[in-house]
């Protein structure tokens, strides 16, 4: 009795969601709007960080180049967003363009490998302890704007509108600073995050719970996306006689960032 029951509401639950509502199911142009919550989720690696500009009495402990087995990440987000689209007069209102508009959020760079773990110069010439400690795993932070624009195919099928689309994501970054208390102990480094640019993938679905109002779930994959970061004017203490600090110099770092981007919401079509 249990199971029959069950297999009947599946049923009316399927043709419920077949069955087309009052409202149109598309129109020929228009615009519409989903509010929800969003998740970057940045499916980042580097190449090892680099050391250039190292000079004076500091080569004597550190060589410009890379640090092996060094690297760094950048860390997640959610926040809430926005997705505004507007649908072309084409294709019967199935082809439309959309953005995605939320506040700017930080994320966390975080070393990995040698870099967190390894002391930047252990000793100098080769056997005199510097008593220059480890980083550990914290770096910094960074404000990041991430506009995307993309262009969707979006058929409807019943109550259910599914969709793929493409297009091109940015990121922008602003208020970049070193958070590592071994870093900005004799004072802080600058650091600089490059613009990156990649190509969007995108998939979801939308079911209409009533008229012309939508619940969505949509994730968008940015492929390509790499930025460079620049961490300059370096300086770490030492318990060296007559050397209290070491000008470490600059470090640079490649970062594959390729954010997976997750939407859940609810709007209308206008």
């Amino acid at each position: 009795m249990a199971s029959g029951r069950a297999v009947r509401l599946s049923l009316c639950f399927l043709c419920w969601m077949m069955w087309p509502a009052h409202a149109d199911p598309a129109k020929a142009t228009g615009f519409y709007f989903r509010g929800g919550i969003l998740h970057v989720a940045p499916q980042s690696e580097s190449r090892e960080v680099e050391l250039t500009n190292v000079t004076g009495i500091t080569s004597l402990a550190i060589q410009n180049g890379p640090i092996a087995g060094s690297g760094v990440t950048i860390g997640s987000a959610t926040i809430p967003a926005f997705i505004i689209g507007y649908v072309l007069p084409v294709l019967d209102g199935q082809l439309s363009l959309e953005t995605v508009l939320g506040l700017p959020f930080s994320v966390k760079l975080r070393a990995t490998g040698t870099l967190a773990t390894d002391s930047l110069a252990p000793y100098a010439l080769g056997f005199i302890p510097t008593g220059v400690p480890p980083l550990g795993p914290e770096l910094g932070e960074a404000n990041v704007v991430p506009p995307l624009v993309t262009l969707v195919y979006r058929p409807q099928v019943g109550r259910i509108r599914p969709f793929v689309g493409g297009g091109i994501g940015m990121l922008f970054t602003y208020d970049e600073h070193i958070t590592n208390p071994v870093l900005t102990a004799v004072s802080p480094p600058t650091l600089t995050i490059s613009r990156a640019t990649g190509l969007v993938l995108q998939a979801g679905v939308e079911a209409r719970i009533w008229e012309n109002v939508y619940l969505r779930l949509d994730v968008k994959y940015v492929a390509f996306m790499d930025a460079h970061a620049t961490i300059e004017h370096i300086q770490v203490q030492t318990t060296l006689p007559l050397l209290s600090s070491a000008n470490v110099g600059t470090a640079l770092a490649d970062v594959t960032v390729n954010p997976v981007i997750a939407t859940a919401g609810i709007g209308a079509d206008f």
